[in-house]
């Protein structure tokens, strides 16, 4: 009886890795985010996106997130330079100063992350954040199809971290 508990028990944890994996594909930076989208010339009407400029005459623009830049933004408002929502693919890439992030610490990032992510779970999107030279920073990543939302944080998801050290230079200060 044990056994086939055991054998039930793994069954179970991999069907539902499968089901992650199938309906809710983990989000990566390898898809590159399309800066030329927030150029103020950039004729958003024939892209499905939505962004700081994206304006409904009829209802709340879904999703929104000036209210969300003026709350969660340490540096009011002055951090996030721009977001993109793309709704089809249900992701936000926010476009970050880089030079304002590389004054957070990680405890400070992390907040920022899960604040925005959390807003972003709202809408049932997953966020990305960059900076302008496309360099993704962190992660906010969920499964939507658990109860409740499985959510997880990744920072410097490239595997590159913000401090490079030349192996040949080491010791040489």
């Amino acid at each position: 009886m044990r056994s086939r508990f055991i054998i039930l028990t793994i069954l179970t944890s991999l069907l539902c890795q499968t089901v992650w994996a199938q309906n809710s594909p983990p989000i990566s930076c390898e898809v590159p985010m399309d800066l030329e989208l927030l150029e103020a010339n950039s004729p958003l009407t024939t892209k499905n996106v939505v962004t700081d400029r994206t304006i409904s005459q009829e209802a709340l623009t879904v999703p929104s997130l000036w209210w969300a830049k003026e709350q969660f933004d340490p540096f009011g408002g002055r951090l996030i330079t721009n977001w993109i929502a793309y709704p089809k693919e249900r992701r936000i890439d926010l476009v970050v100063n880089r030079q304002l992030w590389s004054l957070l610490n990680y405890m400070d990032r992390y907040r920022f992350v899960n604040k925005f992510g959390t807003v972003a779970r709202d809408y049932q999107y997953n966020l990305r954040v960059f900076d302008r030279q496309q360099k993704c920073l962190a992660i906010y990543s969920c499964n939507f199809n658990t109860n409740p939302n499985q959510c997880e944080i990744h920072f410097e998801p490239s595997g590159r971290t913000g401090l490079q050290v030349d192996p040949l230079n080491e010791g040489n200060f």
